[in-house]
């Protein structure tokens, strides 16, 4: 193991094994066969992992579908919904308990005012019942008001995903939890759209792109969403931390998996799910001891991969539930205004919106218009997601995605020359496709050469207090797991 076996006294070592129990269930599982489809191989031993290290996961799909203004409790083992309660109310009396057995729980309790007190009492009553319980609020508004208007353009989203090797349960699950589905949506850190890319971040993909980069139209965004997590997955193998890398960035994505290393871990998944584990238990710990091995990974990072994968039971629901429509597109040659296309489509102002949310007056000339129809008068068709994929982008996309995988190889500047191949190779393809891949490749690289994020991992790799309080941080863990019961608490997001 690539572990700090020499310095790690046998007692401590003893603890670190049993801190990391689920390790040989995840070594046993068979790896991907170099002839293997790598999406198909990577999806698989992915939600595999999940089910090892997660295996409460399936939870989240009912977190972000239930309406808003309830506490659902589900079981960690298995992600089964157990009760919902009301935000207020009566939990004695408004409970709905999915699990009938489990009725009776709260009679005769008197529970506590406060409601993170009243959670965590539940949930204490719950578990010698039904063993460790996941609680949280709903988040199901966002894509309840959205899934109506925008619902009927999942199947084309998710041809747009599978172009670039994202399976797409995966991908718009991960839009579901970020956006809802709204490609105008702004938090409050100024991450806009489909994906929630920061604008910023828009901003320097629109310097690399050789056409307008329309950062509120679903449509628009979805190829760079997706190109982006397809390199991120074939650069970790894995869609596990390239997920989290969007929520928590690199940097944090490479200590969590430094931090599996230290503990033994071997496969990328292993590595990062026990990493994740590590960061997340210290942080809960009193005080901040600890603070150098976790730093700003919190508790939606920990999280993250694990709410997209729970989500991902919902997309097909979804697209079977709702009638799916076509989406065209087209290259305008010059500005277009909405007066125009709705003269010349007879399509309403808002449903000519509805599938181009960022239009306000006319579409830039060389920007791109959607719509059910193709118009031919309004541009070129440059909707790749309705025509088969040109065998030799398909060729190049393959050789891309059974890259070895290695996030420290990957960011070394010695990698860079084979990076600019495949930007070469896929610009090469000329195809709309292509065209994307080089772009979302020119800002990988923008964002690996010219950070000090290599410089960071390898101080944090070799850190020796880093490693102490590792070993430390196992031992306070494993006194504190001997004297009291761990909750899977996630009150706090």
């Amino acid at each position: 193991m690539a572990l700090l076996t020499a310095g790690i006294p046998v007692t401590v070592w003893s603890l670190v094994t049993r801190y990391t129990s689920a390790l040989p269930a995840a070594r046993a599982a068979p790896a991907a066969k170099a002839g293997d489809n790598p999406v198909e191989a990577r999806r698989r031993a992915d939600f595999a992992a999940m089910q090892t290290f997660r295996p409460g996961y399936q939870f989240w799909r009912h977190v972000f579908t239930l309406p808003d203004g309830s506490i659902v409790f589900g079981s960690a083992v298995d992600g089964r919904l157990l009760a919902t309660f009301p935000v207020k109310g009566d939990w004695t009396r408004q409970a709905v308990w999915t699990d009938s057995a489990l009725a009776h729980t709260l009679d005769g309790q008197q529970l506590a005012s406060r409601p993170g007190e009243r959670r965590e009492q539940v949930a204490a009553l719950l578990e010698p019942v039904v063993g460790p319980v996941l609680h949280n609020s709903t988040r199901g508004d966002a894509l309840s008001k959205n899934a109506g208007r925008y619902g009927p353009f999942l199947a084309e989203w998710a041809a747009i995903y599978e172009r670039f090797g994202v399976p797409a349960e995966i991908g718009l699950a991960q839009v579901i939890f970020e956006s809802g589905l709204n490609g105008t949506r702004r938090s409050e850190a100024n991450a806009v759209g489909f994906c929630q890319w920061l604008q910023k971040n828009w901003k320097r993909l629109n310097h690399f792109s050789p056409t307008p980069i329309e950062g509120r139209n679903q449509t628009t965004q979805a190829p760079y969403c997706a190109a982006y997590l397809s390199v991120l997955a074939t650069k970790y193998g894995s869609f596990i931390p390239a997920l989290s890398e969007h929520n928590a960035g690199g940097t944090n994505v490479g200590r969590t998996l430094i931090n599996g290393e230290h503990l033994g871990a071997e496969d990328v998944r292993a590595q990062y799910l026990l990493g994740s584990r590590l960061a997340h238990d210290l942080r809960a710990l009193p005080g901040k001891p600890y603070g150098d091995v976790y730093q700003s990974y919190g508790l939606r990072s920990y999280l993250y991969a694990e709410m997209v994968f729970g989500n991902s039971l919902n997309i097909r629901d979804l697209m079977a539930s709702i009638p799916q429509l076509p989406i065209n597109a087209m290259r305008t040659p010059r500005p277009i205004s909405l007066a125009e296309i709705m003269k010349r489509t007879g399509l309403p102002a808002h449903e000519v919106r509805r599938f181009n949310p960022a239009l306000t007056e006319r579409v830039p000339a060389q920007g791109t218009l959607y719509l059910p129809d193709h118009i031919s008068e309004f541009g070129s068709d440059v909707a790749f997601w309705r025509r088969a994929a040109s065998p030799t982008y398909l060729a190049v996309l393959d050789d891309f995605l059974h890259l070895e995988p290695g996030a420290e190889r990957w960011d070394d500047p010695t990698f860079a020359p084979v990076l600019r191949d495949f930007k070469r190779r896929f610009r090469e393809t000329q195809t709309e496709e292509g065209v994307v891949m080089e772009t979302v490749l020119t800002y990988v690289m923008d964002q690996a050469y010219t950070s000090p994020r290599r410089s960071l991992l390898n101080e944090f790799r070799n850190s020796e207090k880093v490693q102490e309080l590792i070993e430390r941080g196992v031992l306070e863990l494993e006194i504190q797991r001997n004297t009291q019961s761990v909750r899977l608490s996630v009150s706090t997001f």
